[in-house]
């Protein structure tokens, strides 16, 4: 698509709707990955989903984008979780972090330039804490960690616009994650203790780790340098993670960190928050044994604007699978209407794929505004259909329209472009089924039925593929 075009994005720093604007040649964003300890649910993924739409429409508008997020392998959870299973913990991270993977590729979430790990970047860290202990904004405490001194930093509070007087100077925190209420000086690095079992490493201060707060300050400077366009992640990190990295990086370089701050609203299932005692923390593995894909989560999370929350039902992944099915169906005229022609002059707006694609991007340039997107899309869908009913759709209108349905899909990353290339005769329809079939067997986990089906499209002539959006078939020449 490469359109030439500007973003104008909510920023949690002003509260403002923003330009996105391009510095020194590149455009450089910052978010915030997973901590690889458990498998990631789809609360996670909401913000990860919303993340990908970002950085496609950043592509598509021609933006000279470097875009990095982190693996987070060592802090307090993911030392809990290899201690309790007694196993190393680069080892009970890379089980983690190869989960993760595996549904970030199922998403069709586009993997990041840069994807640094923690662990790789402990000698980054212990550099940024020293500048801290040379600036005085940290200090080496009696327990033997070093804290950050936020009574030192001035726009402590800048970014959720805290209070200062409610600032408790001299008591500490030293987890990784505290309240939102408690704003005490931070642990940047944590004194060795029993608990931590073999997991340290040797610093100025004795041997210990890194806090959490810090390792992602020392990474996004390494890769995208000491000021950079745009940091991210969901809503939840913004106090004290996000408030914590603006104190260390520009209390370190006295430099402004970063220019644009972006946050993801939280995912409720049902109306209610997520969590293990309410029993609706699900992942993409309990969504798939409910019978839906991953085009169809993927759809569901992205559906609404990143800045509200979004409420997850089960009610909506079929509203999703129906809207997916309706592109794919549209998909598949357009490609029948250039396989069987009509001989018709053009209709009279003979721009009318280039204008809603206008249209479409449009919405994306305000603030993300996916819900305005798809509205313009499944309208142009319905108009188009009724063309089509009417057999007044020109061999030329339906390249223009597919061509603008492959472009637009690249951003959405769907399938909203795919198609059987089957025109509805019985045979047809009969593949159809079989294909329907299978994709139900495959999502029971039904591998004997799912081989048999496999097998009656390949003697009718069909090659079969697996993909992370369910069977897909061509014609065997």
């Amino acid at each position: 698509m490469a359109e030439s075009r500007q973003i104008k994005l909510y920023n949690s720093l002003t509260r403002e709707p923003e330009l996105l604007e391009v510095h020194g040649g590149k455009f450089g964003f910052y978010c915030c990955g997973p901590t690889v300890y458990g498998r990631a649910h789809i609360g996670n993924f909401r913000a990860f989903v919303c993340a990908d739409l970002l950085v496609r429409t950043l592509r598509a508008f021609g933006y000279p984008l470097q875009f990095v997020m982190n693996l987070t392998d060592v802090d307090d959870k993911t030392i809990r979780g290899a201690q309790a299973e007694k196993i190393p913990l680069a080892k009970f991270t890379q089980r983690h972090a190869e989960s993760y993977w595996e549904d970030r590729d199922a998403l069709a979430i586009s993997k990041p330039d840069i994807e640094p790990r923690a662990t790789a970047h402990i000698p980054d860290m212990i550099r940024l804490v020293e500048r801290l202990v040379a600036t005085k904004h940290a200090y080496v405490a009696d327990d033997g960690s070093v804290y950050y001194r936020i009574e030192s930093f001035k726009n402590y509070g800048c970014l959720c616009h805290l209070d200062r007087e409610g600032l408790r100077a001299g008591e500490r925190v030293a987890q990784d994650e505290y309240e939102k209420e408690n704003i005490a000086d931070f642990v940047l690095w944590k004194k060795h203790r029993p608990e931590d079992g073999d997991v340290q490493w040797d610093s100025p201060w004795g041997p210990g780790r890194p806090g959490w707060h810090v390792e992602c300050s020392a990474m996004s400077m390494k890769y995208l340098g000491e000021s950079y366009e745009l940091h991210g992640g969901g809503i939840d990190l913004l106090f004290p993670h996000h408030e914590n990295e603006i104190a260390q990086s520009e209390g370190a370089t006295g430099k402004p960190f970063v220019k644009h701050w972006w946050h993801v609203a939280h995912l409720l299932v049902d109306g209610r928050k997520m969590s293990k005692s309410l029993g609706n923390l699900y992942t993409l593995e309990d969504v798939e044994k409910k019978g839906f894909r991953s085009d169809e989560l993927r759809y569901a999370l992205m559906s609404a604007n990143y800045r509200e929350n979004l409420n997850f039902t089960w009610e909506g992944l079929k509203a999703a699978r129906e809207a997916i099915t309706r592109l794919k169906t549209f998909s598949t005229r357009l490609h029948e209407a250039i396989d069987f022609p009509v001989i018709r002059d053009h209709l009279p707006d003979a721009q009318r794929a280039e204008a809603f694609e206008a249209r479409f991007l449009d919405c994306l340039a305000n603030d993300l505004n996916i819900s305005g997107a798809l509205g313009e899309l499944f309208a142009a869908v319905r108009e188009i259909n009724t063309v089509m009913d009417r057999d007044q759709l020109s061999t030329e209108d339906a390249k223009a329209w597919l061509s603008s349905l492959d472009r637009i899909d690249s951003i959405l990353a769907v399938g909203a472009a795919d198609s059987l290339l089957l025109k509805l005769t019985p045979e047809k329809r009969q593949v159809m089924k079989l294909v329907e079939e299978r994709d139900s067997a495959r999502a029971r986990k039904d591998w004997v039925s799912s081989d048999r089906l496999r097998d009656e499209l390949t003697k009718l002539g069909f090659n079969v593929k697996d993909t992370p959006r369910g069977t897909q078939i061509e014609r065997r020449r």
